[in-house]
């Protein structure tokens, strides 16, 4: 079939990637597996080969779901749909494990999306991931770094994460212009508590909206008071955005829901 530009579709074709994808995931008989974005199956594939207590595959494809469905049968439950619009209605008696080579122009508002949960912890093991490389190294960077930013910030507060490998172009089909990286990132048990995690969505993106000026300015912005603030929390204006480590901007957060 021919690739649609319109959903991302860039298929994983490489058989040893998929087998080092697959041997990063551990699945055990007991897991209950979803897989986003399964294509044209060949992940899925090899999922089943480890025999899972449970595999759905979501796949927003109408000509691909009925295809996955007429090659793998009752053994895999397809759900035609845009994960965006149901990645919040998964309610097993255990956490799933996600697989998923995530189409690059949503891959991190799937992410995002995931991450606002509530008792993400609860619903989701681990998420085995394939991100644009560039993506992924933001997803990991640590702070003091060029790639630190939005993406760093809110997948740390709620998650352990590692990049595992890089992938070449010529894995995939079509082949992209760009390299790709597998992640893996697992839900913590225990997270600062925030009221929202909007507030911290908005904190992060005033923050580095402006990410070569210093924080002086998105300081004003959040608050009247804000040499105060940044007093009490021992912050110095002068800092650029990717010189705050995470716990900060949880700070900035908390600071921000009382006055809200």
């Amino acid at each position: 079939m021919k690739p649609k530009k319109s959903l991302g579709q860039n298929f994983l074709t490489n058989e040893k990637i998929l087998n080092d994808i697959i041997s990063t995931g551990k699945i055990k008989e007991d897991d209950l597996i979803l897989e986003i974005g399964p294509g044209t199956g060949r992940l899925t594939e090899k999922i089943l080969e480890k025999k899972p207590n449970k595999l759905i595959v979501v796949e927003k494809d109408k000509f691909l779901s009925n295809e996955l469905k007429e090659k793998f049968g009752q053994r895999i439950e397809v759900i035609n749909n845009d994960i965006l619009k149901c990645y919040h209605n998964f309610n097993f008696k255990k956490p799933i494990k996600v697989f998923g080579n995530l189409p690059y122009n949503i891959s991190t508002k799937i992410l995002t999306s995931i991450i606002k949960l509530e008792n993400l912890d609860k619903i989701f093991s681990e998420f085995i991931f394939v991100f644009q490389k560039e993506v992924a190294e933001r997803i990991v960077a640590k702070f003091n770094t060029k790639q630190y930013g939005r993406i760093s910030i809110l997948s740390s507060w709620k998650m352990n994460k590692s990049k595992i490998f890089d992938i070449s172009p010529k894995s995939f089909y079509p082949i992209p212009k760009v390299w790709s990286s597998l992640v893996v990132l697992k839900p913590k048990n225990k997270i600062e508590h925030i009221k929202n995690s909007k507030n911290l969505e908005y904190i992060t993106n005033t923050f580095f909206s402006q990410r070569r000026k210093m924080i002086r300015k998105p300081m004003k912005q959040l608050f009247k008071n804000y040499n105060d603030v940044a007093e009490n929390l021992n912050i110095n204006l002068n800092l650029r955005p990717q010189n705050l480590k995470i716990s900060t901007y949880i700070e900035i957060c908390k600071y921000f829901e009382k006055l809200t």
